[in-house]
């Protein structure tokens, strides 16, 4: 979802990240301030440009990810990993919830050396805290391809809010992450 409200800047960055079901995760990330566009996509895989029958089927080695393309001024790598760990659990291995697979791993695919040392530090100080009873599982690896999920999938929660999965399921998961961040969205509460 881009936001058309003002002009794309000079300078724009990038992230990957795998937390889930693609749907859930677009649905949160699309309400962040200095997010310009989120797409919803496969990264992490060996086979180039599958569908998602073949991630689904779990033959393909790829993760269910979102490459969000953010404004750096307006909002930091930092900000999407606080986000990111906050958003799902980081200590399922190959799970969300009631969603199982590799392909709903956690993932940090990072693009550069600064984002490899901002995300396992993160990563550090979480375990350093005891943030989890459990052990963080979270992969932290360096990004190779992504490939946009198919149309459909694109946009889900927006345009297909009223059905059962998006209003039982996404819908608690973004109040959830909106209490929680309601100083960091676009559109602030009146």
């Amino acid at each position: 979802m881009t936001d058309t409200s003002t002009p794309i800047p000079a300078m724009t960055d990038t992230a990957t990240l795998a937390n889930g079901c693609f749907w859930c995760t677009e649905a949160i990330f699309q309400e962040l301030k200095g997010v310009i566009k989120v797409t919803s996509g496969y990264s992490g895989g060996t086979v180039p440009n599958p569908t998602y029958e073949e991630v689904c089927s779990g033959s393909t080695g790829h993760a269910e990810c979102l490459q969000i393309v953010y404004d750096p001024n307006l909002l930091s790598f930092v900000e999407l990993l606080h986000v990111f760990w906050e958003s799902h659990d980081p200590t399922t291995l190959n799970r969300q919830g009631n969603d199982i697979g590799t392909q709903y791993r956690s993932a940090i695919f990072y693009h550069n050396e600064e984002q490899r040392e901002k995300a396992e530090h993160f990563k550090l100080e979480l375990e350093k805290n005891n943030a989890y009873d459990n052990p963080i599982v979270t992969e932290i690896t360096p990004f190779r391809d992504f490939y946009p999920a198919e149309d459909y999938h694109q946009n889900y929660y927006t345009n297909h809010s009223s059905q059962p999965y998006c209003y039982l399921v996404i819908r608690p998961k973004v109040e959830k992450f909106e209490k929680a961040f309601k100083d960091s969205l676009k559109i602030q509460e009146k």
